[in-house]
């Protein structure tokens, strides 16, 4: 019987692999290996797109007449800062006593892009591929994972679905990169007073790029339009209290040009002037209502969501920000950042309160304690 190779996205994550499998074996030079298993591990991308010029030298010139440039065959190569562990897995998935790979990489597109350029420049045969899918990294879910792992074939809609994504930002990058430059480069140059100036285009980044020009131009063109409201005192001292005035249908002042909206005017003194109007007059309460009021917790932040609120919240920059769940993530303290989904399954919701508990409890700092419980308190939700 062949030995099983694993392969993960990460060498952190490959060492909690090892952990579950009882590989008690030293890290050696990119892998671990014991009698059954041999773990090893990509560093991120290990193999990208190349730029125009591998299909032809005179592409490394940006003029009009080249574009658009769309190859109907896509060269792909490997990074050149990462070769030495490109070469290392190669020799681990083509030795004859493997027979069957686990692919552990993240369980999303990205995740499985990355394993598929591998296996397509490595050129793998005659092994059988299997997917480990897990949302966390806990013990009994890197179990599950192994066990229940599905064959690789499977998994190509996604597969196709990341090429397809990748080939779409080359595309839009390549192209309109080349051709803004080329139009405005010298402009834009110029304005910034420097030699030369290339424009970059991509399918994520220009979008984001207009919203932010986008909120930028609100935010100058805001003007503060002031309005007074009427807030009215009313009962005796014991049971004082404060209510808004609103205009409702049927009233004098319904639909009123004086009125900025139905709870204001757009004058001072229109507003003093109403006020005046009521002097004498009762107020009378007609109706109270009560109502509960059932509120369910918020979901779980996606990725998009919780990169804004940092933002928001701590300044710190979207990349910042999943760096730091990364490596909450490998602590077990979160769970998988790059996923949509906005819930936990039952096993991983244990192993990260079990896991915050012990945290909080860990630390002696009174100061630390206190920022927990208010943690807590506030309801965070990741």
């Amino acid at each position: 019987m062949g030995k099983k190779v694993l392969i993960t996205e990460k060498p952190s994550v490959a060492m909690e692999f090892a952990k579950v499998l009882k590989i008690n074996t030293k890290r050696q030079n990119g892998y671990m290996e014991s009698e059954e298993w041999i773990i090893t591990w990509c560093v991120g991308h290990l193999v990208t797109m190349s730029y125009p010029e591998k299909y032809d030298e005179n592409l490394k010139f940006w003029r009009l007449n080249t574009l658009p440039f769309m190859p109907k065959e896509y060269k792909y190569e490997v990074i050149s800062n990462v070769q030495n562990q490109f070469n290392i897995i190669k020799g681990i998935l083509t030795r004859d006593d493997v027979d069957t790979i686990y692919v552990a990489t993240d369980s999303g597109r990205e995740g499985e892009y990355i394993y598929r350029l591998v296996d397509q420049a490595i050129g793998v045969k005659g092994k059988d591929k299997k997917r480990v899918w897990i949302d966390s990294q806990t013990e009994e879910e890197i179990n599950r994972g192994i066990k229940e792992a599905k064959e690789l074939s499977e998994y190509d809609s996604l597969s196709n679905s990341a090429y397809l994504r990748a080939k779409e930002d080359y595309l839009i990058g390549i192209n309109f990169s080349r051709l803004l430059s080329i139009i405005y480069g010298r402009r834009l140059a110029k304005e910034l007073e420097e030699d030369k100036v290339s424009i970059s285009v991509g399918r994520v980044m220009t979008c984001v790029l207009g919203m932010v020009v986008e909120r930028e131009r609100e935010i100058r063109n805001f003007k503060k339009t002031k309005y007074y409201k009427i807030v009215g005192t009313f009962g005796k001292e014991d049971g004082r209290f404060k209510a808004d005035w609103k205009s409702v249908e049927g009233s004098s002042t319904f639909n009123s040009p004086k009125l900025y909206n139905d709870t204001g005017f757009k004058k001072e003194n229109d507003a003093k002037d109403f006020i005046l109007s009521l002097k004498d007059k009762k107020a009378i309460v007609k109706e109270v209502k009560k109502s509960k009021q059932k509120e369910n917790a918020p979901l779980l932040f996606n990725l998009a969501e919780i990169q804004n609120e940092c933002t928001k919240r701590f300044k710190i920059k979207p990349d910042e920000t999943l760096e730091i769940i990364q490596n909450l993530y490998e602590k077990k303290l979160v769970t998988y950042p790059r996923t949509d989904a906005r819930v936990l399954s039952t096993a991983i919701a244990k192993v990260i309160t079990k896991n915050l508990n012990g945290i909080a409890k860990g630390y002696k700092d009174e100061d630390v304690q206190r920022y927990i419980k208010k943690m807590s308190e506030e309801k965070y939700r990741n």
